[in-house]
């Protein structure tokens, strides 16, 4: 059953980071209108390898972290500015624009799956974004990060990856300007409350736990 609940988690995760319109998506959108479809699964594949050795490194390190009570009482408060920033963050990314630049045009000599190993190799923001979450998650006990049910939670977390790109990148792809800029309104709305009502949740939670008498 834990070994799900890592899968689960992992991909929810991971799929929700995956749909803002950040610049590996709009990557992976130039690739599917100019090569197809098996190109751009290729360019996934290449991103969630580097994601994949970056979330086991920051499993590792979480895991490290989480032996420290002290330390997880400072996490506990942390949390609530993490989730915050994390809201702003979505909100940012998700109202950039796939018109600004062609990033694609320094990169076509290479193969779509180089790319993407590329490209998600320069994204240093994944390395915080992962710490934070994994800490929450270890946290607030929704998974456990030993032994081998750590593979179970990088499982969930590159499968989400995975369809969270593909399914964002398809739509993006087949949408006219017209419901793009639409989404580009609904996104950064919707995604950010989410983690806004996280945060209150966690606020509720260091209330109980630190505060309550």
């Amino acid at each position: 059953m834990q070994s799900l609940k890592n899968i689960v988690f992992g991909f929810i995760v991971s799929f929700l980071g995956s749909l803002p319109l950040g610049y590996l998506n709009i990557v992976g959108v130039e690739i599917l209108s100019k090569w197809g479809l098996n190109p751009l699964v290729s360019y996934i594949l290449g991103v969630i390898l580097v994601e994949a050795v970056v979330i086991y490194c920051t499993v590792i390190f979480a895991t490290k972290l989480a032996e420290n009570r002290k330390l997880m009482k400072f996490i506990d408060f942390f949390a609530i500015f993490f989730l915050l920033l994390i809201a702003c963050l979505f909100y940012t990314y998700s109202n950039q624009s796939t018109n600004d630049t062609n990033y694609l045009e320094q990169y076509v000599q290479y193969s779509p799956f180089i790319i993407g190993m590329v490209l998600c190799g320069l994204n240093f923001l994944q390395i915080p974004f992962w710490m934070g979450w994994n800490l929450y998650l270890m946290n607030a006990n929704y998974i456990f990060l030993i032994k081998k049910l750590q593979f179970y939670y990088i499982l969930g977390t590159v499968v989400g990856t995975f369809f969270g790109m593909l399914l964002a990148i398809v739509i993006l792809n087949s949408l006219s300007q017209q419901l793009l800029d639409y989404s580009k309104l609904i996104i950064p709305i919707v995604i950010p409350l989410f983690f806004i009502g996280l945060a209150v949740f966690q606020i509720n939670k260091v209330y109980k736990k630190y505060f309550r008498i």
